[in-house]
């Protein structure tokens, strides 16, 4: 095993092969150890998360190279029988690839045995792995299809998956299976789980009939309540999502964290106006959000510095504090102008906001699409019932948030895959300043540089766990960076991770911004 720094809370384990991983993470799961919090395998890592005010690098390392792990670990009972009609638009064409004809690929695909390495790119998104590695590297597609159909069995290099709906992709397709990867109504929400046996079974042949999918509740945004509605949305700017403190603890379903991008301010605002830490909030992006009050409430906003102009029903406008308790009549419209510094405000209602909850949170999630939708003009807002302490006249806005054109300092840990680029070029990349463009949003932030980063090993990364904050960088050498609703995996190395007490910041950098990035590790590498 080598152990790999990834931030402060995070470490990468890597080891030969699929099986030892497999071995090794459900010994894991078996023992429990209480300061390990999460983990994240993939074909030869795990990237484990842990409670670092509990324990520390090298204790950590040492208990875990101090573990008897003998046999497998997989249980017999853990394997998924799946009905696969292998009638997929790329069947022939992957078989003339071959050098085989479909009869024997549909073979090669059913008698194989194949096994859940990792869940990533969507909830329920299984990356199925077979020792028997029956087709070699399976090209991806050169252009990506637009959509492909929920349910679609395909490939790509050495792996099989299975889309669990309507998505975008370029793995070629052998096939369909009426089998639900992802379903909400199911416990565990993903059929297929890290370490799952999977056997393919061909229906081709079989009479099939048309099943027409049981129609899940949409996730709504606001909750309809026997109560009145508190507030309504007039303009929602570019974009206005309820968000609360994510979803921690649901890696093991393929399901990223979500929540408030700027915490601090998230938990500001209820703070001021007596709820809990945890209730759901408004995230507003950019400005632009326009609401008017249906009944006497009292609210917050925190985050971006904006202007916030509240106009009475006699047509009379004020302009409001931030980072203060703001008491509104029904009748009163609220606007939030464009920030001049930072990128997202934060609006809290006292007594919380009801929101549909999905997997524990009303948060909703862009890359996987879960939890409350976007708002849109004309939603209403209720207030949830939650209990509430007083009000809190005292909280200071932060002094030093992002503005475009200036250069905003940000603190990063080593690793895991920093040995993977040039020393000079590692040099460089912390000499000069990055921009933040415009293709940045929730996923993650494009950054463009003068010195685009060189690397000094060219062979390809088998996917690996990520953590928000990784600096991903592709062949073109210009980084991205994680954020929030970043896919739990990627196939490119990470040089290093913003530290967890920068991630605020990182939050509210809007395009345009420079980024000056400071070493504060070195990079570990164990074994």
């Amino acid at each position: 095993m080598r152990f790999l720094s990834v931030n402060q809370d995070r470490l990468l384990i890597e080891l030969s092969d699929l099986q030892e991983t497999m071995k090794l993470y459900q010994h894991l799961l078996k023992v429990q150890h209480p300061y390990i919090v999460e983990m994240i395998p993939a074909a030869s890592t795990i990237l484990m998360g842990f409670n670092h005010f509990y324990i520390d690098v090298p204790d950590l390392i040492t208990w875990i190279k101090n573990q008897k792990i003998h046999g497998s670990q997989q249980s017999k009972q853990n394997q998924v029988i799946i009905d696969v009609n292998y009638t997929g638009a790329d069947l022939h064409a992957l078989s003339d690839h071959l050098g085989i004809d479909c009869k024997e690929l549909i073979r090669r695909h059913t008698q194989s045995m194949w096994q859940v390495a990792f869940i990533g790119f969507a909830p329920g998104f299984a990356y199925l792995i077979s020792p028997d590695q029956p087709f070699g590297s399976i090209p991806r597609l050169s252009s990506p299809r637009k959509k492909i159909p929920s349910g679609s069995v395909a490939l790509a290099g050495e792996y099989s998956g299975i889309y669990p709906k309507d998505s975008p992709g370029g793995w070629q397709l052998i096939g369909h299976t009426s089998s639900k990867m992802w379903d909400l109504q199911r416990e565990p929400a993903a059929l297929l789980l890290p370490g799952t046996q999977v056997q393919f079974r061909d229906a081709t042949a079989q009479p099939t009939s048309i099943v027409v999918p049981e129609q899940l509740p949409p996730a709504v945004a606001i909750q309809t309540q026997s109560v009145a509605a508190s507030l309504e949305i007039l303009k929602t700017g570019l974009q206005t999502l309820i968000q609360d403190q994510g979803r921690p603890d649901m890696t093991a379903l393929g399901v990223g964290h979500a929540g408030a991008m700027d915490q601090t301010a998230f938990q500001t605002a209820n703070r001021i106006v007596g709820n809990p830490s945890h209730a759901a909030v408004l995230e507003i992006l950019n400005g632009g959000l326009k609401l008017k009050a249906l009944q006497a409430a009292v609210i917050a906003i925190t985050g971006a510095d904006s202007e916030i102009w509240l106009e009475d029903a006699s047509g009379q406008q004020v302009r409001m504090p931030m980072y203060q308790p703001i008491a509104l009549d029904a009748g009163d419209q609220l606007n939030i102008s464009m920030p001049t510094k930072g990128l997202r405000n934060y609006l809290a209602l006292r007594g919380g906001i009801a929101a549909e909850q999905v997997l524990g949170s009303s948060s909703y999630d862009t890359l996987a699409e879960l939890g409350a939708a976007p708002l849109q003009p004309n939603d209403l807002i209720y207030a949830a019932d939650l209990t509430v302490s007083s009000v809190i006249l005292d909280e200071a806005a932060p002094q030093n948030l992002p503005k475009t054109g200036q250069v905003t300092e940000v603190d990063l840990i080593l690793g895991p895959r920093t040995d993977w680029f040039k020393a000079d070029s590692v040099q460089q990349f912390f000499q000069q300043s990055w921009r933040v463009t415009q293709e940045s949003n929730r996923i993650g932030l494009r950054l463009q540089g003068e010195y685009p980063l060189q690397r000094q090993i060219q062979q390809e990364l088998p996917s690996e766990g990520t953590c928000t904050g990784a600096l991903q960088i592709p062949p073109n050498g210009q980084p991205v960076l994680f954020m929030n609703d970043h896919p739990l995996t990627g196939g490119y190395p990470v040089i290093a991770a913003v530290a967890k007490h920068h991630l605020d910041v990182v939050a509210q950098m809007p395009a345009g911004t420079l980024i000056k990035f400071r070493q504060i590790s070195e990079f570990l590498e164990m074994k």
